[in-house]
């Protein structure tokens, strides 16, 4: 790494947890800090007045501006006030001369990380070296957690190492005296790379990698990560991109002791459908206090407040166990990883909060409960604990049901044999192009041309075409055709001389108070309304009907759904009629069965890895003596009584059961990509006239039920299980569904705030979630109405098929299995198919009376299945 940094080299470097390697992305940085000619500031050297930084190639900065207006811009959205050092008489220094004698900015490092919580540990465990060498290094942390007089200070006076978040970067960029704060910038440490790359959140923190060299030509950029899976993606985001680019460095280090990861073979049932491990809960107690201090993840925080007080509720040893979890307060956060790192805590349940990089030290076991979803999220976890090189991570596995210990031994021997599944490279959004697009006309005036360039050096834009930056221009300035007679949406306007600027100091503000491109999942209510107020809803859309409040369900559950479904809540079964800004509109029913029974699994989606070690696993009962007697059981009743999924084969199985037909498949492919597939298999269904009644999905399987026999239609040659199944559902059929659903609206939301289309706080103010929701319907209706190319439908499609329907992986698996599709007619219910079947009707019940619902009914279909 020093040899790196002095060849001026940008470098990645893959290390295994433990071996050292943040600060080996440090090291160079606090080498030449502690070098006296760097200090020269520092150690009282009075330095001369500078001239104002120099326009880079892409801002446009030479130009003339007009003073009122360069007066009256706050400089980072964190007021005038305290920005600049006042005259001798007390009043006010303009900013040009300020930033014309002030001295230079010492700020040489720049450390970005993916979780405030990150940072924060960082500082305190490179204060400790720098301290103990005496180091003249002064090292802060910016998070959204930093008051602003500490910020405003930071800009004033920054430290030499600044810690601090994507947000963070950008806010920093968009502020008039950017060029003096990064002119001197000579590194920037990017930690957990693996992590930032594969969202929204990477696209802006690329584009803000191309602004920092463009500022700074010399920039050196340090990726560091343990968990790789196609290390030349991430050399190519620490570079700049262009014809013939190189890529980064790669530093590569020895890997240290293997981990000791184990799967608990429970002494209890294990069930065959749960999400909680509630059969385990002793044990996991069990394990706690055989250790010092234990980690104990899940993947959601329903599943960390559920677990949390299940293990309180058995703590008669009154072992100190504690929360750790996003929705938590910051200071309650801190207590808690303070208390960690005293070490006077026995146990923390924490979700992915604290799977990233956190440096407990005395960490000697990690539990984690449930399936891991992916072998480079369970390395991360795994890594938490001992952080020694030389001595064994160790780790527990606890699955919560029979599939979950298939996907537990694919994990384990995924972490044999080193292998990893971080997600592919991804290509930047347009709505984070639009938002960084306002962000550098709020710095100061651009030329579109230079800015192309500078975009296009980014890694996820490289491929971005000419017409798409002009169209994300043309949007930022006018809001697009539909929107341009609206004043309120042209937020730049260009200048005599061609260059783009802000077009009031307001739009800077309101820039400044929402950047970012996290979008906090919605909650909404749902109200019941007459059978009379249904049907005017249905034609008026948007006329508000009273009714009783029975209560809020996560934006995401109802995305999925469309007029005329069932689904149960607060103990009855509801017909959805419409969604009317933040309210779902709900009627009663007599229907018997739900239509949409809701889901409790996982928050993260079965990676693609993963499933295809599953699906091996199972097709190869050679393998299965590695496996707990339950599950082998279990396999072997599924082999008498249906067959097995084959590696690369559709397993389809259609069987009654209690006066109903059922059609059960398991392509393993997550439960995103089931539950559009189940979405779309209903409407070919309805077309086939066999009535289908709903579906639901897991992980790793989808069912479908419906009033007609589809077992007999396929065997008739009524139904072919091949058009069923034909790659052509991802075309029409999906353009209609996503036409009738309201996950297009929500989607679109997300796109419209993220692109500074809606802000969802102003100075002074801050916008009602029925307010943002209001204002987006309305313009998404506009705009497929009278400009359907528009950019940010565009950008909702995009972020439709990836993230919420995962289209891309439903039609590779529905390639990989063309001719290849499997039927299995049955007399009753199959064993592997119990699991996905106990979703049907499940309604969330805390505790243990949850427990015991799905035990009652797995009981009765374990029946019916081994007859």
């Amino acid at each position: 790494m020093i040899d790196a940094a002095a060849a001026g080299r940008s470098v990645l470097l893959i290390a295994p947890t433990g071996a050292g390697k943040t600060l080996a992305g440090f090291l160079p940085t606090l080498i030449e800090l502690s070098r006296p000619k760097a200090k020269g500031r520092r150690e009282g050297a009075a330095p001369a007045p500078v001239r104002p930084p120099q326009p880079s190639p892409a801002s446009g900065r030479g130009s003339p501006v007009d003073s009122s207006t360069e007066s009256s811009l706050p400089l980072a959205g964190e007021g005038w006030e305290g920005a600049t050092p006042g005259a001798d008489d007390g009043s006010p220094v303009p900013f040009s001369r300020w930033q014309a004698e002030r001295p230079p900015s010492p700020l040489h490092t720049l450390y970005i990380s993916p979780l405030k919580a990150l940072a924060v540990d960082i500082a305190r465990n490179l204060e400790a070296p720098v301290s103990e060498m005496g180091l003249p290094v002064r090292v802060e942390t910016r998070t959204g957690d930093t008051p602003s007089s500490r910020r405003q200070r930071q800009r004033r006076d920054p430290p030499d190492i600044l810690l601090t978040t994507p947000e963070q970067i950008s806010l920093l960029l968009a502020s008039k005296d950017a060029e003096h704060l990064f002119s001197g910038l000579k590194r920037v440490v990017l930690d957990e790379l693996h992590a930032l790359v594969t969202s929204k959140r990477g696209d802006l923190l690329a584009l803000a990698l191309a602004r920092l060299r463009a500022i700074a030509p010399g920039l050196q950029c340090v990726g560091l990560s343990a968990t790789v899976a196609e290390p030349d993606d991430l050399r190519r985001y620490l570079v700049p991109q262009g014809a013939g680019a190189p890529l980064a460095d790669l530093v590569v280090a020895q890997s240290g002791a293997a981990p000791d990861v184990a799967m608990l073979e429970s002494r209890a049932k294990m069930p065959w459908a749960s999400h909680t491990a509630h059969h385990a809960l002793a044990e996991i107690y069990e394990l706690i206090g055989q250790n010092r201090l234990s980690l104990v993840f899940v993947n959601t925080r329903w599943q960390a407040e559920f677990l949390f007080q299940e293990l309180w509720r058995i703590n008669d040893a009154s072992h100190p166990i504690a929360l750790h979890h996003g929705s938590l307060a910051v200071e309650q956060r801190r207590k808690v990883e303070a208390a960690m790192a005293a070490g006077r805590l026995k146990a923390v349940v924490a979700t992915s909060s604290l799977d990233l990089g956190i440096d407990w030290g005395d960490v000697d076991l990690v539990i984690n409960v449930g399936a891991p979803k992916g072998a480079s999220r369970l390395m991360q976890r795994i890594g938490r604990a001992n952080h020694r090189l030389d001595e064994p991570s160790r780790a527990v596995l606890i699955p919560a049901n029979r599939f979950e210990v298939l996907e537990c031994r694919a994990a384990l021997e995924a972490v044999k044999a080193g292998a990893q599944d971080t997600p592919p490279e991804r290509q930047g959004a347009l709505d984070v192009l639009a938002q960084h697009i306002l962000g550098m006309a709020c710095a100061a005036p651009f030329d579109a041309d230079a800015l192309y360039g500078e975009v296009t050096s980014a890694a996820p834009y490289r491929a971005l075409s000419r017409a798409d930056f002009d169209a994300a221009v043309a949007f930022v300035a006018t809001g697009g055709y539909a929107l341009k007679a609206y004043e309120r949406y042209a937020k730049i306007r260009r200048t005599k001389d061609g260059l783009w600027r802000v077009a009031n100091p307001m739009i800077a503000q309101a820039y400044r108070l929402n950047v970012g491109t996290i979008v906090e999942a919605a909650m909404l209510k749902v109200r019941l309304v007459s059978a009379r107020g249904a049907a005017k809803t249905g034609v008026a859309g948007r006329v508000r009907f009273g009714g009783r409040m029975l209560g809020e369900v996560e934006e995401y559950f109802v995305e999925t759904m469309v007029p005329g479904d069932t689904f149960v809540f607060a103990g009855e079964v509801l017909r959805y009629e419409a969604l009317v800004e933040d309210e779902v509109y709900v009627s009663r029913t007599t229907a018997k069965e739900p239509r949409v029974p809701a889901y409790a699994g996982g928050k993260f989606p079965l990676s693609t890895f993963l499933a295809a070690g599953v699906r091996a696993l199972l097709s190869a009962p050679e393998r299965w003596p590695a496996l707990p007697a339950q599950v082998r059981d279990w396999l072997e009743l599924q082999r008498a009584r249906s067959r097995l999924p084959g590696r690369d084969d559709l397993l389809v199985e259609t069987f009654a059961q209690s006066g109903r037909y059922y059609l059960v498949t398991y392509p393993f492919e997550g439960r995103l990509a089931h539950q559009t597939l189940g979405m779309l298999l209903t409407r070919r269904l309805e077309r086939a006239r066999l009535k289908p009644m709903g579906f639901v999905a897991n992980d790793y399987a989808l069912a479908v039920w419906a009033a007609g026999d589809m077992g007999a239609a396929v065997s008739q040659g009524r139904l072919s299980l091949a058009e069923l199944f034909d790659e052509d559902m991802l075309g029409d059929d999906l353009e209609a569904w996503l036409a009738e659903s309201a996950l297009m609206k929500r989607t679109f939301r997300h796109c419209a705030v993220i692109a500074g289309l809606i802000e969802r706080r102003f100075p002074g103010k801050e916008k009602t979630a029925r307010q943002v929701t209001v204002s987006t319907d309305l313009i998404y209706d506009v705009l497929r109405r009278h400009e359907s190319d528009h950019l940010l439908l565009r950008a909702a499609r995009a972020d439709a098929a990836t993230g919420l329907l995962d289209v891309k992986r439903l039609g590779e698996m529905l390639a990989r299995v063309k001719g290849r599709i499997v039927h299995q007619p049955l007399e009753r219910v199959s064993p592997l198919s119990v699991p996905v079947l106990l979703e049907i009707g499940r309604e969330s019940v805390a505790g243990e009376a949850n427990e015991a619902l799905l035990a009652e009914a797995e009981e009765e279909l374990i029946r019916t299945a081994v007859g």
